[in-house]
């Protein structure tokens, strides 16, 4: 496949030479805060996820779309990443389940590609800078670099309100009705929720009084993109609720439960992104692989009416915090794994109790 020269600027000015792939946007330049994911598959689930929205993903493993796309794997009605960096995308992919390629599914839904770039050289910036905002396509270099020095990050951005559902809707059909807040969450997330209870998934906006009229058993948090400080509303809600009903959060779900309850969250220099992050339940000690995909977490400073349960081994980050007074718990990380390893599934059981039981005891 031949392909046109294309050029990949991050506003430090850091410059990197490829080739243009997927959608081609009007103007020849894609704009968005460029982080890197390690995952070695998966790459249908990491596009679709849409805790990525405002963010151009970067993958470190050097061949994606080798196995196509399923339908059957996305993560959400439609990507909402603002691009897709690669050392290579292959144009014939080879699987039983595959339907289409990864570059027909990027046109498909409008998402800009490069390929041929040094993913090894980006990621060493990345980690060394950490996450920054830039600009690709095959605009002449000036004018990308001129976009780049105009990018912005995803700091004090509301993406929530663009990727929740408009309407509620039902999954499962359980004796217990939780109720999901969608603030971008996952379908596999909804998947393992439906497995135990009957779901009402509602959309972000919606009220204290709207949640309690529904009547339900315990309260889900969802994960979902930007920054949790731009979430003043969706965190006031949650607060209202603290102690009426059981909460568990999970990722942006528990950068808000843990703001409702009185911390403080900050920008990670490059995030966790990836399936391969170990985590240590501190009730239990035992380490799990764990899925991550987020660039804010809660200071540990900051915690007064929670404790925390659960840390990264690689750098020390809160990975969950518990409030056994409002019977409430939330991990950072991705106990769906979607994709990724299913190590910390347990947490939907542990929910589960603690909606049966009123106790979250360790299982």
């Amino acid at each position: 496949m031949k392909r046109q020269p294309a050029v990949l600027i991050l506003k430090d000015g850091t410059t990197f030479e490829g080739y243009a792939a997927g959608y081609q946007p009007e103007g020849g330049i894609a704009l968005g805060e460029f982080v890197f994911n390690t995952a070695l598959s998966g790459y249908q689930e990491v596009i679709t996820d849409p805790s990525y929205a405002g963010q151009v993903i970067a993958f470190t493993y050097p061949h994606i779309g080798n196995y196509g796309i399923t339908p059957l794997d996305d993560e959400a009605i439609r990507p909402y990443c603002a691009g897709v960096v690669a050392r290579d995308i292959t144009s014939v992919p080879s699987n039983w389940r595959s339907e289409e390629s990864l570059e027909a599914m990027l046109i498909r839904h409008q998402i800009p590609a490069i390929v041929g770039i040094d993913t090894r050289r980006l990621t060493r910036h990345l980690r060394n800078h950490g996450a920054l905002p830039g600009a690709f396509g095959t605009a002449d270099v000036d004018a990308v670099r001129a976009a780049a020095l105009d990018a912005v990050g995803t700091d004090g951005t509301d993406y929530v309100s663009k990727v929740s559902t408009p309407s509620s809707y039902t999954r499962g059909e359980g004796d217990l009705h939780v109720v999901a807040f969608d603030y971008g969450i996952k379908t596999t997330m909804v998947n393992q929720l439906a497995e135990r209870f009957r779901v009402t998934v509602v959309p972000h906006s919606t009220s204290a009084d709207e949640i309690r009229a529904l009547a339900p058993s315990g309260l889900f948090l969802s994960n979902g993109p930007g920054d949790p400080a731009a979430l003043p509303h969706e965190t006031a809600v949650i607060e209202s609720l603290l102690g009426e009903l059981p909460i568990f959060g999970i990722c942006l779900g528990h950068q808000l439960l843990s703001t409702a309850l009185g911390a403080t969250t900050y920008k990670l220099p490059f995030g966790h992104h990836g399936s391969n992050h170990p985590v240590k339940d501190l009730a239990t000690s035992r380490v799990e692989i764990t899925a991550q995909n987020h660039n804010y977490a809660v200071a540990a400073d900051s915690l007064q009416r929670a404790i925390v349960s659960h840390v990264n081994l690689n750098d020390g980050v809160i990975e969950g915090i518990s409030a056994a007074a409002e019977r409430c718990f939330s991990v950072q990380y991705h106990p769906e794994a979607g994709p990724g390893p299913h190590d910390a599934r347990y947490l939907f059981d542990r929910f589960e109790t603690l909606l049966r039981h009123g106790t979250m005891e360790v299982a």
